[in-house]
């Protein structure tokens, strides 16, 4: 337990119904005996813990009438003692509330203090912590459920796994080099080539998921493209359910990316309208056009726009040729000038004027990004867990390299030993105070 007791408001600021006082630490029950007088008879000093108290609030200039809730220490969020004052949700009154904590004794919490110390006092790891923050910060559903996965710790789970039996050969290694015997050496070395290659296909299904993890904490870039006056702004506005893009009838409308957020089942969609991409002797069109290619060619999914009763040409084939290499949707639009859809070239025809072909389009957009729609599983989000994974993986090559050449076993555990480490960044064993205080940072204060 830290020496000091932390306090700050847990609710956002503004307006609401209830707004919460938190505090944590070696003293805050004592510190709630001194501004908390409840009804009845009850003291403060006996309160049962996980029970809410009606009573009077003191905010130093005024008081309020809430209830108070203790907290006993280790079964709290934080591990320490906790009280947590709830008040009317008016900011004057929670900022009152929170300064007498402080005239009482209490200090000020740092972002992300009351789970810092949740991890230090072992009530939940690192990965965890970086779970309630993606869950605080979800922008979608996806990124909440993705980050409720991490809090409940199935990736650690996993990589505790791995190192348990990176520990094992670690220590097999040990005993080895400590008590050599003719042909014991080169037996272990054979024995745990299999064992390291194993691991290291586990840590690669693990990194191979952080693709489509990636895409669920920054949102899907999906990038409009094509000739003027084929409906891409119009197509986009039907996408997103309003207006967002300037809808004309004269070419080159659009000079600059337009940009919309659109949610399909969960997960995030960030949609640009681009400007066409074509010569032009205009300036200002020009660095639009230049705007342009750089989303499309960043874009994880194309959607082409062109014309149903038009044919192709140049301006087509040059945008086709920037997204080649990437997922790519062809979208005969207007389709409500002719209820011909013989043409096997696209993959889909739309209206923006009616609809036609919008809900199929959206279903395109979540298969190019995610595959066929499935349960929810758990997918590596943050990077700093990738960076990890991977330079485990390149350890435990160069370990089983080694193996392969007949290195001494005293310089293989080098190897596995640096693996382990890399993975202890994960499950908080071996991560840094740099590391930690990085994490953290993400943290509003109160949390």
């Amino acid at each position: 337990m830290l020496e000091h007791t932390i306090a700050a408001i847990a609710t956002p600021p503004g307006r609401g119904g209830v707004a919460i006082i938190r505090m944590s630490g070696k003293n805050p029950l004592e510190i709630a005996e001194k501004m908390f007088t409840p009804v009845g008879k009850t003291k403060v000093a006996d309160f049962e813990p996980y029970r809410m108290y009606p009573g009077s609030i003191d905010g130093g200039n005024f008081t309020d009438y809430g209830l108070c809730v203790y907290f006993k220490a280790p079964a709290s969020y934080t591990g320490e003692d906790v009280v947590e004052f709830q008040c009317h949700g008016g900011e004057n009154v929670a900022r009152g509330i929170l300064k007498q904590t402080f005239r009482h004794g209490a200090k000020p919490a740092d972002k992300g203090e009351f789970t810092k110390r949740a991890f230090l006092n072992g009530k939940l790891s690192i990965d965890s912590a970086e779970g309630v923050a993606d869950m605080i910060n979800g922008e979608s559903d996806a990124e909440v459920k993705a980050g409720y996965l991490l809090y409940s710790e199935k990736l650690t789970n996993k990589v505790r796994i791995i190192q348990d039996e990176l520990k094992n050969v670690l220590a097999g290694i040990d005993v080895s080099v400590d008590y050599p015997e003719e042909d014991v050496e080169e037996q272990h070395v054979a024995e745990i080539i299999p064992v390291l290659q194993k691991l290291k296909n586990e840590i690669s299904l693990l990194t191979a998921s952080y693709a489509v993890g990636k895409k669920i904490k920054s949102g899907v870039t999906v990038a409009i493209c094509g000739k003027p006056n084929t409906g891409k702004s119009s197509l986009l506005n039907k996408l997103l359910g309003y207006d967002k893009a300037i809808v004309s009838g004269v070419a080159g409308t659009t000079r600059d990316a337009v940009e919309g957020v659109l949610e399909i089942d969960g997960r995030k969609f960030k949609i640009y309208d681009t400007a066409v991409v074509r010569d032009s002797a205009d300036a200002i069109e020009n660095i639009g056009i230049e705007r342009a290619e750089n989303i499309i060619r960043s874009a994880d999914v194309a959607v082409f726009v062109a014309d149903y009763s038009a044919g192709a040409d140049e301006e087509d084939a040059r945008v086709l040729a920037m997204v080649k290499d990437k997922p790519l949707i062809k979208v005969f639009n207007k389709i409500d000038l002719t209820k011909d859809e013989t043409d096997t070239d696209a993959d889909v025809h739309t209206s923006a004027v009616t609809g036609e072909g919008i809900a199929k389009l959206k279903q395109l957009l979540y298969e190019k990004s995610f595959g066929a729609r499935g349960e929810d599983a758990a997918f590596l989000i943050e990077e700093r867990h990738f960076d990890a994974l991977q330079r485990a993986k390149e350890s435990l090559q160069k370990a089983i390299l080694a193996c392969q050449i007949s290195q001494p076993l005293d310089l293989i555990g080098i190897d596995v030993k640096e693996s382990w480490d890399a993975l202890g960044e994960i499950t908080g064993e071996t991560a840094t105070e740099a590391i930690i205080e990085e994490i953290f940072s993400k943290f509003c204060v109160g949390k």
